[in-house]
């Protein structure tokens, strides 16, 4: 039922998880959920649930904790990115399943083992999953997903620019965004460095 629903998502958004939409996925009578779960919001932390089920845990064989947060941080990415619609939803629920209260309790480990302060820990946890919630927002709204796609906008923008004016904006386009092998997928893995560079010498200097 839980497969289903996050199926539904992936087609409608999550206001497209209805008991009725959820049934006719299955091929069964709405009534029929409740045999199984006593309302909507009862789906909603399932799926919920799910989502950070599929999000690899932090820890397993790393001795770096940056290691492991980058893996964690790169493994949320490839999951939210298939099911966008969750970002609104992941920090709203009130009754938080099983994976979900494991995953933050194996983040928060990994940070407090390194040496981080509680509130430091606190600090971090809010950094890292702000950015990557931004960042896969950020992709999902982009029309463009291909170098191709890239070069097609980027000309069009380039092509509409006055002559001799916004000369950094033009700087940008030709010498960066239509520089062949540019993919701005990379700006995910530069910018969670950056965030985990300030985190280690705030770590180190504590």
């Amino acid at each position: 039922m839980l497969e289903a629903a996050i199926r539904v998502a992936d087609r409608g958004g999550v206001e497209a998880i209805t008991m009725r939409r959820v049934a006719q996925e299955l091929g069964v009578e709405a009534m029929s959920l409740y045999h199984h779960v006593p309302n909507k919001d009862a789906i909603l932390d399932g799926v919920v649930d799910m989502v950070f089920a599929a999000i690899e845990l932090p820890g397993a064989g790393r001795d770096d904790w940056r290691e492991a947060i980058r893996a964690r941080a790169s493994s949320a990415r490839t999951v939210l990115s298939q099911h966008s619609w969750a970002l609104g939803l992941m920090d709203s629920r009130r009754n938080p399943g099983p994976a979900t209260l494991r995953h933050h309790d194996a983040v928060l480990g990994v940070l407090r083992e390194a040496g981080f302060t509680l509130p430091m820990a606190a600090h971090a946890v809010s950094l890292i999953d702000s950015y990557i919630g931004g960042f896969v927002l950020q992709e999902a709204n982009l029309p463009m997903t291909t170098p191709e796609d890239v070069e097609e906008v980027a000309g069009d923008i380039f092509e509409r620019l006055p002559a001799g004016e916004l000369p950094y904006l033009r700087e940008m386009i030709v010498d960066h965004a239509l520089r062949p092998g540019y993919d701005y997928a990379s700006e995910f893995s530069y910018g969670l460095d950056l965030i985990l560079d300030a985190l280690e010498a705030r770590r180190a200097a504590t």
